[in-house]
């Protein structure tokens, strides 16, 4: 079911199916808004039936739709900005069920970046000089945050990326686009659902900590842990990475 309301000449909408309304949006090229929740298999006891695993991915691949994945309230502050602003083509927000935190603002860059589609939150060295790219959306970004924690104490240089709107980084330039994700520096990407598509943002040298099927029915954590969407895994599969890159030279 969608639910929708008018204010100041916009239109809100919030469901679970993929496609509707965004698509006769977006063909009409209409400036609405879909807010849609739910968007990962933490949600747990509902089960495979209401686990998205798709959903991104079919998405994503939706003509002249921006699909924004805020991973805090900061970027959802600025994802709801964007929505309101565009009157070109429509705006779906995916938003998660289960907590997440906010990240600091004075530790990490500035959510107001979330309009460049993906940025660099945090990188250690020289901002030229990462090891590894870990990059995420929504609620999976946090995970990268702590997985980057145990990275350093393995003397691991970590660039963490959000990336909250293929689109929108679709948009930029590539010197932007590079600058964000380096060429030459392996990338780690996570996300709680198909990694469908992933792979040209990670290249030939990455790889994907994703959900290649259909969720289960079990309280959220442990379908989550049972699925590799933790911070264990996440760090693991980085190293794996870079010790690859050290011993290609």
């Amino acid at each position: 079911m969608h639910h929708a309301r008018h204010a100041a000449g916009v239109t809100c909408r919030r469901g679970r199916s993929p496609g509707a309304p965004s698509r006769p949006a977006a063909r009409a090229r209409l400036g609405s808004i879909g807010v849609y929740t739910h968007d990962s298999i933490g949600v747990g006891e509902d089960g495979p039936t209401h686990q998205p695993v798709e959903h991104l991915a079919a998405l994503r691949a939706i003509p002249d739709l921006v699909v924004i994945r805020p991973c805090d309230a900061n970027e959802t502050r600025w994802a709801w900005q964007m929505a309101v602003e565009e009157r070109r083509r429509p705006t779906l927000l995916v938003l998660t069920r289960q907590a997440v935190p906010t990240l600091d603002r004075d530790v990490f860059a500035p959510a107001s970046m979330l309009r460049r589609g993906a940025y660099v939150l945090a990188c250690d060295g020289s901002a030229n000089d990462p090891e590894i790219v870990l990059m995420a959306s929504g609620s999976e970004v946090a995970l990268i945050v702590d997985a980057a924690e145990i990275l350093r104490r393995t003397g691991v240089r970590v660039r963490l990326v959000s990336m909250p709107s293929w689109r929108l980084f679709e948009e930029q330039t590539a010197a932007y686009r590079e600058g964000v994700l380096p060429p030459h520096v392996a990338r780690l990407a996570v996300e709680a659902a198909s990694p469908f598509g992933w792979e040209r943002w990670t290249g030939e040298r990455g790889d994907i900590v994703g959900v290649p099927r259909f969720g289960a029915s079990a309280p959220g954590r442990k379908v989550l842990e049972e699925y590799g969407i933790t911070v264990d895994n996440v760090a693991r599969r980085a190293l794996a990475l870079v010790s690859g890159a050290r011993a290609n030279g």
